[in-house]
């Protein structure tokens, strides 16, 4: 009987596949989590912008949520209010700070697929 079923990969060539199939794994989960934080952000910053233009009725609740939308988000878009300022009752900083992060987003991804 002739095959390979009693040949033995090298121990040194199985470590090494182990560990670039653990590496790629480990991109792909970085960049994953890039994707999902950039989104989950993105929709905060949509939220506060939305909360900061209509009154709402008070209510302990709505009030705790747009404190934790102010403390997320604020410090964050604060960086390009210094920067851009406000074109009378528009502000635009929020339009250029969702761009900035999706821009920084792609660069992480595309940094990492040649990790990859």
């Amino acid at each position: 009987m002739t095959g390979t079923a009693g040949v033995r990969p090298k121990p040194e060539s199985v470590g090494a596949v182990s560990a670039s199939i653990l590496f790629a794994d480990w991109v792909s989960s970085v960049q994953n989590f890039v994707q999902v934080f950039t989104l989950v952000y993105f929709l905060l910053v949509f939220a506060y912008i939305l909360t900061s233009w209509m009154r709402m009725p008070y209510s302990i609740w709505l009030s705790r949520i747009q404190r934790f939308l102010y403390d997320v988000c604020e410090p964050y878009l604060r960086i390009f209010r210094r920067v851009i300022p406000p074109l009378g009752p528009l502000d635009i900083s929020p339009i250029v700070a969702i761009f900035t992060l999706w821009i920084a987003s792609q660069l992480v991804i595309g940094l990492l697929e040649r990790f990859d």
